[in-house]
């Protein structure tokens, strides 16, 4: 019986994502290096260059998504058997943990087993439609979560390594680089994020971490490298408002950055 319920789970996942040209993951080995951020930049930079896109966040215990892309507090509607996911903009949804929590401050204490079967849940019961891109934000590590969605999802297109320039945080992006090419999953790139910030005061640029290591790591292990994104004060508080800062602030050197490493990304499926 248990094997049974196994093939009707992977064969609902591969009847919904059929429709989907091609699903990212967004990783890193180690927190607080802005890969959530990244993720959403990456799916809004890419629902406004025409496609229709998917976000899925598979944090359990962190899930941020729906508050910093503006949709916290709206749920997803469902029928019983099916979810639709909440609509962030028309052709841009979501689907995250955060938005089936009826209060913000409530913690999610589950087990492994209990997260791999909202995961799986996810995949063979929200009804994405025809999407050009699926992306997925994923908690830092390489455990249940990232490796859950390499092994569910059929023909993943890739995974993007959000890092920054500390050697800390260059040695766990090695590890997750390794962790997709021990999955056979395709690595898009390597972004080194929070890089250089200029100052307001005389407009020099003042590295918060190591400069140009994203890139130097990229070429020792033989991946793309998507380039490093200035940290701007501003995104922060845009996160905390729910405003997407790719989208409002188009003339910031981030966001810049950000478009530059999603056309690297796009031309590498040409």
């Amino acid at each position: 019986m248990h094997k049974v319920i196994i093939d009707e789970s992977a064969s609902r996942i591969r009847e919904r994502l059929t429709k989907i040209k091609r699903k990212i993951l967004v990783l890193s080995n180690k927190g607080g290096v802005g890969k959530s951020s990244a993720a959403l930049s990456f799916a809004a930079l890419l629902h406004a260059g025409g496609n229709k896109v998917g976000l899925l966040d598979i944090d359990m215990h962190g899930p941020s998504m729906a508050k910093m892309a503006g949709v916290e507090g709206r749920a997803p509607e469902s029928d019983g058997k099916s979810i639709r996911p909440v609509e962030i903009k028309p052709g841009f949804t979501l689907m995250s943990m955060g938005s089936f929590l009826p209060e913000s401050r409530k913690p999610v204490i589950w087990r492994g087993p209990m997260k791999m079967n909202v995961v799986k849940q996810f995949l063979a019961d929200v009804v994405w439609g025809e999407l050009d891109y699926l992306i997925i934000d994923s908690p830092p590590g390489t455990g249940d979560e990232p490796l859950t969605i390499c092994q569910l999802i059929p023909c993943l297109s890739g995974g993007i390594i959000v890092t920054t320039g500390q050697d800390v945080a260059l040695l766990d992006s090695m590890k997750a680089v390794n962790f997709l090419k021990a999955l056979s999953i395709p690595v898009l790139g390597v972004l080194e994020n929070m890089a250089a910030f200029k100052c307001p005061h005389c407009a020099k640029d003042i590295n918060l971490f190591k400069a140009g290591s994203g890139a130097a790591a990229a070429k020792e292990l033989g991946v793309p490298f998507l380039g490093s994104v200035p940290f701007d004060p501003a995104m922060v508080e845009a996160a905390d408002r729910g405003e997407i800062f790719a989208l409002t602030r188009k003339e910031s050197d981030t966001v810049k950055a950000l478009e530059s490493a999603v056309e690297k990304v796009i031309k590498g499926f040409v």
